[in-house]
């Protein structure tokens, strides 16, 4: 019996042909191109948890360089403070200003403040110690408000 023969007839593809689709049609994998894909994903696997991992690192440098220079400047400060207090002249001013010492010989006048009060501070009713009642029952209140909150419509953002 001999075989019957069939006629190859080309098909025509849909008019919703991707640009993608095309790229995809035309590629064709080889064993090379399979390795190399393989070699690249080994490396991605390879190398992101250390590239992770530098990112934090660098981070972290950033950070503890900002908090050193933060301190320095702080220590800077307390030593211009320090070499303040070695000024016997600004020793002396803070003597007299701080604790209200004199020199021998010095006469000293301390000034008190015998005016009379002003008007609005002498009317000020003073502080009660009695205990108020009030009628409102605050376990029902405090129910109501958490009720009102949870029941009212987000507000969108």
């Amino acid at each position: 019996m001999a075989a019957k023969r069939t006629e190859r007839q080309p098909v025509a593809l849909g008019l919703d042909e991707t640009p993608m689709s095309g790229w995809l049609r035309g590629l064709r994998l080889s064993g090379f191109s399979l390795m190399m894909m393989g070699i690249l994903i080994l490396a991605v696997v390879v190398l992101a948890p250390g590239l992770r991992t530098y990112g934090e690192q660098q981070q972290e440098i950033s950070r503890l360089t900002a908090d050193v220079s933060a301190q320095q400047t702080t220590v800077d400060q307390l030593k211009t403070e320090r070499e303040r207090w070695n000024d016997r002249t600004f020793v002396t001013t803070q003597a007299r200003a701080r604790l209200s010492y004199v020199l021998p010989g010095d006469v000293s006048f301390l000034v008190i403040n015998d005016l009379p009060l002003p008007a609005a501070a002498a009317a000020a009713p003073a502080a009660t110690t009695a205990i108020q009642n009030t009628d409102i029952d605050w376990v029902s209140s405090m129910f109501a408000s958490v009720m009102t909150a949870g029941l009212a419509p987000q507000a969108t953002q």
